[in-house]
């Protein structure tokens, strides 16, 4: 059931529409937690670390996708909100249009340069031939990361975030069903885990598809509407490229950060592996209140109500630091358990890696939601270039700490570096929001 986000009491309403996001980002984590975990347990501690050592690659990846097709709801979600159909289908054939474009331009090169990014990356001689195989096969599915996350981001634009749920749920159970069976049974190995999730995720594409196509009239495209796409291309190529581009930058720092951790050896690429992989709860809890707070912004601006656009947002902020503090207290609580979910024998290095990990970032959570809720507030409300600079900024002080710390401080000196750019993000994004919003109240 869409919900329409112009009416309502802006705190239940949202959170109402970000609680189906959460679970389906809680599922969609499951996609990598099922590799991880029964790559850790059935194969081995260097296979482990041989998905850990590339995942951050395939993240960089799938962050640009993300943005994009963020990108596109937001140009929908303003035309919902002005109850505008034809407008509103105009836009979604033309992210079809450019969504096909990008799963050409991002899938050949990258599968090309597989050998390349492994060398890249540092990634060590002994686990670098499994690291290839799992590499190879997620970047061969982008198509299906794009098809998914494009039809789920139309979904939000709407108003309905459950349905991409409920398929997310059924396509999540067979990742973890296909992992087994083409791991265990089968002998796949890494790339067997990679198959399970491509897999799974096209299957979520195309059902999603079929049932939005049957429910939502505005799905259902003509021939004119195709056409009428072809006009729309270069406001939803400006936004969704520049929220792309956004988002990947700031995955190079985290590529830049993985680069540094590889080099200490496969232990520490298995502790870093098992503590990001916990930290992507709070990751993706974040980014759900960014997919709430991007489809709520949007379509209040689209309706001219820029006092609701406010008191949103605030109600964004309250939701993301509550949970913000709730994820700091389940993973100071489970920590001590989370290395042996991932490896079958952890050394006590692994361990001491992890830990190093969560206390040093799990501290600054607070000040990542403050980030996630007014970047993409300011997104939303149009401005491009703020978002930008803030995103390098997040990639220059991120880079540069990890590489300039992590030589006097070591492993502590790199996982420093993530909240040092946090910090640098939020003092450009916050008075930038505070002084877009108080334009906006004048001028409406």
């Amino acid at each position: 059931m869409a919900i329409d986000l112009t009416q309502g009491k802006p705190f239940p309403v949202i959170l109402r529409f970000a609680l189906p996001v959460i679970g389906g980002n809680l599922f969609q984590l499951f996609y990598t937690l099922a590799d991880t975990i029964i790559v850790g347990q059935t194969i081995g501690e260097n296979a482990l670390s041989a998905v850990g050592a590339t995942t951050v690659f395939v993240y960089f990846i799938l962050c640009f996708i993300q943005g994009l097709t963020n990108g596109f709801s937001i140009v929908l979600a303003k035309c919902v909100g002005a109850r505008n159909e034809k407008e509103a289908k105009a836009n979604i054939a033309a992210s079809f249009y450019i969504s096909a474009f990008f799963a050409v331009i991002i899938t050949i090169p990258a599968c090309i340069l597989v050998p390349l990014i492994i060398r890249m990356m540092d990634v060590p001689a002994v686990i670098s031939e499994d690291a290839s195989v799992y590499l190879l096969v997620m970047l061969a599915g982008t198509g299906a990361t794009i098809l998914y996350n494009l039809i789920s981001n139309i979904l939000r634009a709407f108003g309905d975030s459950r349905l991409p749920l409920l398929f997310l749920i059924f396509s999540s159970l067979l990742n973890i069903f296909l992992d087994i069976l083409f791991i265990v049974p089968f002998g796949m190995g890494v790339g067997g885990a990679a198959f399970a999730t491509v897999l799974s995720q096209l299957l979520a594409a195309f059902m999603s598809i079929i049932a939005g196509v049957r429910k939502y009239e505005m799905l259902r495209l003509c021939r004119e509407d195709w056409k009428n796409g072809m006009k729309h291309l270069k406001a939803n190529l400006h936004i969704g490229s520049v929220m792309g581009f956004q988002m990947s930058v700031m995955c190079i720092g985290q590529l830049v950060m993985q680069s540094s951790v590889n080099s200490l050896g496969t232990v520490a690429i298995a502790g870093y592996t098992a503590a990001t992989k916990a930290d992507q709860l709070s990751v993706l809890v974040n980014n759900s209140f960014i997919t709430a707070t991007a489809a709520y912004v949007a379509q209040n601006y689209g309706a001219g109500n820029v006092r609701r656009i406010s008191l949103g947002v605030w109600a964004s902020l309250m939701i993301t630091e509550l949970t913000d503090l709730l994820m700091i207290l389940i993973i100071m609580i489970v920590q001590p358990y989370i290395v042996p979910v991932f490896v079958s024998s952890p050394s006590p290095e692994t361990y001491a890696y992890a830990l190093k990990f969560f206390v040093i970032t799990l501290p600054f959570y607070p000040v990542l939601g403050l980030l996630c809720v007014y970047r993409t507030s300011v997104q939303s409300l149009g401005n491009t270039w703020a978002p930008f600079t803030a995103c390098i900024v997040e990639l220059v002080a991120r880079c540069s700490a990890s590489i300039i710390l992590g030589h006097y401080f070591g492993y502590a000196g790199i996982i420093f570096s993530s909240p040092l750019a946090w910090i640098g993000a939020d003092a450009i994004v916050i008075p930038v929001y505070m002084y877009t919003i108080r334009k906006l109240k004048k001028a409406m």
